[in-house]
């Protein structure tokens, strides 16, 4: 016997799905407004051409030796901020990052700007994987 979802469950799955289906470019857009913020010099090849030519995430990868290296001498925010962007890209890798910053929980994002947060939150939303 054939049974039917109701109409709130199949609307939700459409609704769903159209999300999924544009995702990836909403997460580049977001992807390029974190870059923006953090600094070109940390994703792809470094400079603010290669973030105006980048077409795919892939030409934004976060450069995760020098953010290593680096991240003693930014300031709080931009540790956090670089770091959680590198968790997009590589959650292990940016774990790692995070711990160093003292991260402890989803709060600790708290003292980021608006911003810088709204960035994270539309990466969350639009996330399908690197």
């Amino acid at each position: 016997m054939r049974q039917l979802l109701p109409s709130d469950i199949v609307e939700q799955i459409a609704r769903e799905e159209r999300h999924f289906a544009a995702a990836p470019k909403a997460f580049l857009q977001a992807w390029k407004r974190g870059v923006r913020l953090a600094g070109p010099q940390w994703f792809g090849d470094g400079t603010p051409e290669g973030l105006n030519q980048a077409r795919d995430k892939w030409d934004l990868c976060p450069d995760v030796p020098r953010i290593s290296k680096a991240l003693s001498v930014l300031s709080g925010g931009e540790r956090m901020f670089l770091a959680a962007m590198v968790s997009f890209y590589n959650e292990r890798k940016g774990g790692t990052l995070l711990k160093r910053c003292g991260f402890h929980g989803l709060a600790d994002f708290g003292g980021l700007d608006m911003e810088r947060r709204g960035v994270l939150a539309d990466l969350l939303l639009h996330y399908g994987g690197w």
